[in-house]
């Protein structure tokens, strides 16, 4: 997959292309049905193959900070997963304030003709774009017929939540899952586990000492699920980069909360105790953690022994948890191409 990271690289590029513009944050299966049409527009036409553009960082972090959304997928664990999708060329754009202001005809006037030419443009029912996001699938499909590209429109994909019943499938449906903990199904609404990624960092030494021991992790910047204790797989990397391509086997009880057992202060930790004999020294790794179901919210013991205990009953519900699931069905979506591997 070719990657062209700025405007002025665009300069040169091949016209003709099937082209879908998007943040694409999570690449669920709403996104995929959107890369699957541009994808199959792009053979049956002949065209130059399939372009994704995309932005980073989100354009509401540009125009506003404040309500700027959480991240689902760091930019190189989108990148694997589009790929993965079939998309031939990935347009990163740094957005730009003047970029932002442009008027739905200028946008498509002064950037997408100017600079990319695209032959058929495919989107979703949603899709917004220009100055405060005035333009919509209508404007666009108006604008084509204007300008020669055509405009296909790709209806909502709807999942089945096991609390929320059928609903749209979005990425603010994915996050607003993480932030209620509900990890299962953020799964359901994404294709996949959910996936945070982050480099090993020294611990506080106490799940050693209960004899429960950790790796720590200081996340890239991605959304973060609720504090609790959670069922999961992890993988390990020497790089980041590395766990885009790897899937996730290894058994682990997972947990996210504030340190409130026997200190004063309290920082979010991170933490993974694999559910392995053997464990490797992970100092200086990267670490995956793909989160399964939780188990339990967090909460604050006394004692060391009463926190002993409570670890032991997590790291067996853990390993029941996952020892539940159905092993053909992982195996499927590990093979598919929303997969990791």
């Amino acid at each position: 997959m070719k990657i062209i990271e700025s405007i002025s690289a665009l300069e040169g590029m091949e016209p003709g292309w099937a082209l879908t513009i998007g943040n694409f944050d999570g690449v669920h299966p709403g996104h995929q049905e959107i890369i699957a049409a541009g994808r199959q527009a792009a053979e049956e036409r002949g065209l130059t193959g399939l372009a994704v553009l995309t932005f980073d960082p989100h354009p509401a972090a540009v125009l506003h900070p404040e309500r700027a959304p959480g991240i689902l997928t760091p930019l190189m664990l989108k990148q694997h997963l589009l790929e993965a999708l079939g998309v031939d060329c990935l347009i990163v754009l740094k957005d730009t304030v003047e970029l932002l202001n442009l008027s739905p005809a200028d946008f498509v006037d002064k950037f997408l003709m100017a600079a990319i030419r695209p032959s058929v443009v495919v989107e979703g029912r949603d899709f917004n774009f220009g100055y405060g996001r005035s333009g919509n699938v209508e404007a666009l499909a108006q604008l084509g017929a204007e300008r020669g590209f055509e405009v296909i429109v790709v209806e909502p994909r709807l999942v089945e939540l096991v609390q929320g019943g059928r609903v749209i499938c979005s990425s603010s449906l994915v996050r607003m899952c993480l932030a209620e903990g509900r990890v299962a199904e953020a799964r359901q609404a994404m294709g996949r586990f959910y996936r945070l990624i982050g480099k090993t960092t020294p611990g506080r030494g106490m799940g050693r000492q209960l004899g429960f021991p950790t790796a720590n992790i200081q996340p890239l910047e991605q959304i973060v699920p609720a504090e609790g204790v959670y069922a999961g797989f992890v993988a390990t990397g020497e790089t980041p980069e590395a766990l885009c391509l790897q899937s996730s086997t290894r058994p682990a009880a997972l947990s996210i909360g504030r340190a409130k057992t026997f200190v004063s202060d309290h920082p979010l930790l991170v933490e993974a105790h694999i559910l392995e004999e053997e464990v490797e020294y992970l100092a200086g790794k990267w670490l995956a953690m793909d989160f399964v179901e939780r188990l339990r919210p967090q909460q604050r013991f006394e004692k060391h022994e009463d926190l002993k205990q409570q670890i032991a009953r997590d790291c067996r519900k853990a390993r029941q948890t996952l020892d539940d699931i159905d092993r053909s069905q992982r195996a499927n979506d590990e093979g598919s191409d929303n997969s990791y591997g």
